[in-house]
């Protein structure tokens, strides 16, 4: 399996723990404002270099450093498009560290069998918008996307739902329907949008919520599980 990106110490994505990052290359989204285009299209970010990691690489590393890290986190692009991904997990088990997927939910499929083998410890989904505007993000099959979300909350693993909060693309009023697509007692976060860099030009110049207007809409929906990050 061959990588995209890696970060080798990063203390942000897997809550609690010190882990490594890995990042896969291609996506079956399109999101306009998607902060990582150049694992999305290859070469689409001219100030990115397309140095790629091997699997053995990655390995070898984590094996180096386990004692000091707590965790992997498989990112991308989108991890579950890749048929070597459950092989490539495998071989990562042994090392004890924990195992976190990064995911779009599109896959259900694979979602389920990477828990149901107890390949991944905790799962993150996007859920970029209510079900009828999927389509902006290049996306349609909001099936799969309702089944990826009743896989992980039958599934007794740790998960997280996120979702990025351009103004435009998303109104306040979308985030009510949001929030009756997901359990009650999973956290939702809300992300800030960031313009500086994103995969449609032309999104460089959307605006964002701001962290206050972000946390009053968190409020509003009646979750006690929905925060702002």
């Amino acid at each position: 399996m061959t990588f995209s990106g890696f970060i080798k110490t990063d203390l942000v994505n897997y809550p609690g723990l010190v882990a490594a990052a890995v990042f896969t290359g291609g996506c079956n989204f399109r999101c306009p404002y998607c902060h990582n285009p150049e694992f999305v299209v290859p070469g689409s970010d001219p100030a990115y270099s397309d140095e790629t990691y091997t699997e053995e690489e990655i390995l070898a590393y984590l094996t180096r450093r386990s004692a000091m890290l707590d965790a992997l986190v498989v990112s991308g692009g989108e991890p579950t498009l890749h048929p070597d991904l459950p092989a490539f997990l495998r071989r990562v088990r042994p090392l004890g560290l924990k195992i976190k997927l990064d995911t779009n939910g599109s896959r259900p499929a694979v979602l389920k069998s990477l828990i149901c083998s107890g390949l991944v410890d905790y799962v993150a989904m996007d859920i970029k918008a209510p079900f009828e505007k999927y389509g902006l993000f290049g996306f349609a099959d909001t099936a799969a996307i309702g089944k990826s979300i009743g896989i992980l909350e039958r599934s007794g693993i740790g998960h997280e739902y996120r979702t990025t909060c351009p103004k435009g693309l998303l109104e306040p009023d979308d985030f009510p329907k949001m929030a009756k697509l997901i359990g009650n007692n999973a956290k939702w976060y809300l992300q800030t949008f960031n313009p500086r860099k994103t995969l449609d030009p032309e999104f460089g110049r959307a605006s964002a919520y701001t962290e206050a207007e972000l946390r009053a809409i968190a409020a509003s929906v009646g979750r006690a599980e929905t925060e702002v990050r």
